[in-house]
């Protein structure tokens, strides 16, 4: 059975038309690397859409990518530089046509003005993998071990009385 290990992606671009497509395929190496095989398509797709996007419509074409994943949802974000960049006008088809193919989208703005653009992806009922699951700590019945029920005069071997006699303990 596999299981999820919590991954994480960083990549800082310069937009241009050469670049989205080699971006796309940086973005599913990274994906096949983390056994998402399933989730190519639809981050793929919705990264180029953001990408291409930015690349019509920004005068900054520096951006940042970052994707997160948790064993269940694979969080993709695109930070762009360009203040003047209006995501409600600008990128409106775009977000239109993200937010139909994914699970849930959002868009923020950071203290410089700049805006990150995110969307995520969850892994289907059939395709979820389990994270690494930790060891439980012992339990104190573990540990311990009961000791055997014993007579009490078998343990005391013979006893001596007062003339120096031995006598059985039982």
């Amino acid at each position: 059975m596999n299981t999820a290990v919590p991954c994480y992606y960083h990549l800082d671009v310069e937009v241009s038309p050469e670049r989205v497509g080699q971006v796309r395929r940086i973005l599913a190496a990274h994906l096949r690397l983390w056994d998402l095989e399933t989730l190519v398509e639809p981050v793929c797709r919705g990264a180029e859409l953001l990408l291409r996007a930015i690349d019509e419509h920004a005068t900054d074409k520096n951006t940042s990518i970052e994707m997160w994943w948790n064993g269940q949802h694979l969080i993709t974000a695109i930070g762009e530089n360009d203040c003047d960049l209006r995501p409600d006008q600008d990128l409106r088809d775009c977000l239109e046509r993200i937010a139909a193919m994914s699970d849930g989208w959002g868009c923020c703005a950071t203290d410089t003005g700049s805006k990150v653009i995110w969307f995520s992806q969850r892994a289907r009922a059939g395709e979820r993998v389990p994270l690494v699951p930790t060891a439980p700590a012992p339990d104190l019945r573990e540990v311990l071990q009961v000791p055997r029920e014993a007579r009490v005069a078998a343990l005391a071997g013979p006893t001596s009385t007062s003339d120096g006699i031995l006598e059985d303990a039982r």
